[in-house]
Order: structure tokens, then sequence, then C-alpha cells
């Protein structure tokens, strides 16, 4: 071999190195910057609920132009809430996130940078004249189309860390903190007090005067989930239900009034039971030997109730037989926590793990690249 060949050779092996050198550290520089970027979004936070984790991670994924489309990414960490408003957007309120909304063609995502209250919304409603509404741990926000308005305790709230939110048959809205109740008619607060009961330290996140779940039944009695069981309030007087007159568990996360009348309760420690009136009874399901662990209720336009349990998928009940659906039947969060059906009649699911549907026999995950195609 000539030296020429051998000078050659070492230029051209030289100058790839070269090149291999710039490219890498042009990539880890990128990586670098945008693993900044993300840590100072999820600096920015500074709520302590242990399931806050990755905030803004999922949209900054989503966005990133190195994605490929067919790679499917959830519409977030944990989905806790879904509300559809009068215009037939699809609300997914997030643990972590803020919220997303689906028009039927895109996805959106608003949180702290694009003026969104919270990034944990534990409550969405739709008032009389269209806004939206979300309960936040950083307050309440009020959506009117095109931007978003904030109240929080300087405005006259009694907490910012909301876990409950309802809107009457007047138009009042409720909304349950970590220090009770407040009444909001969209110029003032007022507070509606409920006696304190004892703080529930496994619960998380907890208080003497945390409120679950708001829920006024169909004659216009307001019904309160609270650590001491249920109260109800018919417009003078104030009633407690407990385990002492056969609830199934005094922890309350929700409650609903189904078609037929009965009052149900979703509790903490203790499953499902349902109220009519006179009596409680339990619903049959699989147990754990600490807790069993339920969050929401939701009944479908066929009358029948939806719950999950933790560790146990959810379960549909057709007035006699709750049936059980989990993992065999494609759920592969065991920990769901909502269930909603919208206009279509389609049921959808959130919790950990993201967003699930329901197409009748089985379920299945919808990421976000997913949605866009229903």
């Amino acid at each position: 071999m000539s030296i020429n060949n051998k000078r050659f050779i070492i230029g051209f092996s030289s100058t790839i190195t070269i090149l291999f050198l710039v490219i890498i550290v042009s990539c880890n520089g990128q990586q670098k910057k945008h693993s900044h970027s993300v840590i100072n979004k999820t600096a920015g936070t500074s709520f302590k609920d242990s399931l806050l984790q990755q905030t803004e991670l999922t949209k900054n994924k989503y966005q990133s132009p190195f994605l490929q489309s067919e790679i499917n990414i959830p519409i977030s960490e944990f989905v806790r809430r879904i509300f559809q408003d009068k215009s037939g957007n699809l609300w997914f309120g997030t643990n972590g996130d803020g919220v997303a909304r689906y028009n039927g063609s895109t996805l959106d995502y608003f949180s702290i940078d694009e003026g969104f209250g919270g990034v944990a919304v534990r409550g969405i409603i739709e008032d009389n004249d269209g806004n939206i509404w979300f309960g936040t741990e950083r307050g309440i926000t009020k959506f009117n189309g095109s931007s978003f308005i904030n109240f929080t305790e300087k405005d006259g709230l009694n907490n910012n860390n909301v876990w409950s939110l309802f809107m009457d048959s007047k138009g009042i809205i409720w909304i349950g903190t970590l220090e009770g109740i407040n009444l909001f008619d969209g110029q003032k607060f007022t507070s509606f007090t409920l006696p304190e009961s004892k703080p529930d330290y496994n619960r998380g996140v907890t208080s003497a005067k945390i409120v679950h779940s708001i829920m006024q039944d169909s004659k216009n009695t307001m019904w309160f989930g609270t650590n001491e069981g249920a109260y109800y309030y018919d417009g003078k007087s104030l009633f407690n239900l407990s385990e002492t007159d056969g609830l199934c568990n005094n922890a309350i996360n929700d409650i609903l009034e189904d078609k037929n009348g009965n009052i149900w309760f979703a509790t903490h420690y203790g499953g499902v039971c349902f109220w009519d009136g006179k009596s409680f009874t339990k619903i049959a399901t699989k147990e754990r030997e600490n807790s069993t662990e339920v969050w929401s209720l939701f009944e479908d336009t066929a009358g029948k109730i939806w719950f999950p349990i933790e560790s146990f998928g959810v379960y549909r009940y057709n007035g006699t037989i709750a049936t059980n659906y989990n993992e065999k039947d494609g759920l592969k969060s065991g920990a769901i926590q909502c269930i909603f059906e919208d206009n279509e009649g389609r049921i959808w699911l959130g919790g950990y793990m993201g967003l699930f549907r329901f197409d009748g026999t089985s379920f299945y995950s919808v990421s976000q690249n997913q949605i866009l195609k229903y």
C-alpha cells in the first residue's frame, strides 16, 4: 500500500471520527436541553399528592418532532375525570397534566402555561351559559370558550385544594375543599358548614373538613360524602347516614342517585351499597382483607350502575347481577377512577395508565394518536 493511500485512509477515518463525535455532542446537547425543560415545568408545581408524576411530560413527548405517529402514548399517566359539554367536546381531567379537550378532530392540552389553574383536576361541570368549570389543587377555573379565569383563596374561596364540584338546580356552584364547603353564585363565595370528622390519613391528602363528593337528588336534597358517612340537607335540616344506620362504610368517595331514586355510595373500605330510603343493600363484589376501595359511581343510559374496585377492575350492575371486568377482558389498569358515557353511547374509563374504551364486550386502551381516529 502506498503512503498516499495510507494518508487517505487515515484522513478519512479522522473525518468520520470527528463527525461521529460532533453528532454525539449535538444529540447530548439536545437531550439535556429537553430534559431541563421538563424538569423545570415539573418543579414549578407545588402539589404534594403522591400520584402527581411526570407533569407536562406526556404533552412534551407527544409534541416532539422525533416521535413516530404510530407510537402509542397515553392521554396522561392518570385520567381521573371525564366530561362532555353541550357542544360535544370531551374533557379529560388528569392528575398531573391539567386538562385535555377532544373536539372530534384535535386533542388539546391546557395546563398552567396556558393559563389553566392547576394540574390535578378533581371535578368538571358546565353552567347554564356554557362555561366549563374545573376544580383543581389550586382553586377553581372557569373556561368561557376562549380564556381561563381562576378563583382562589384571594377571591374568597375557603381553601384552594378542591376535591368535589357540583352545580345545583338554581345554578349555584358547590365546592368541596379541604376546609369544607363553599357556595359560589358567580359573584361571591359563601360557606356551608358540616360537622367535622376525623381525618383519614390512609387516604393521603385529608383533613377534618374534607368533602369528597357533592350531589343533588331529584327531590332537590343536597348530599355530601365525608369521612363520617353521608350528610344530606333538605333545605332546612341536616341529617347523617353512617355505619350505625347500615351504611357499608363511613369513608365516602362518591354518591349517586339512580333512575329509581336509590342513593348509591362508593366507599373507601367497604365497597358499594345503596339506600332505598329505608334500608341499605350491599353489592357483592371481590373483597380485600384490608380495604375495598371504590372511587366513583356512574349510571349509563340503560340504567346499569358502573363502578371500579381497586385491583379488581370494574363492575356493571344490571339490577340483579354485578358483572366483573378485568385484565382478561382487556382492561389493563387495576386502578380505574372514573367511568363515563358520551352522547353516542360510548363508554369511557379513566385511571392509572390513562384512558380506556368499552366496545360492549371488551376493553382497549386509547392513546393520544388513537383518539384522533374516533
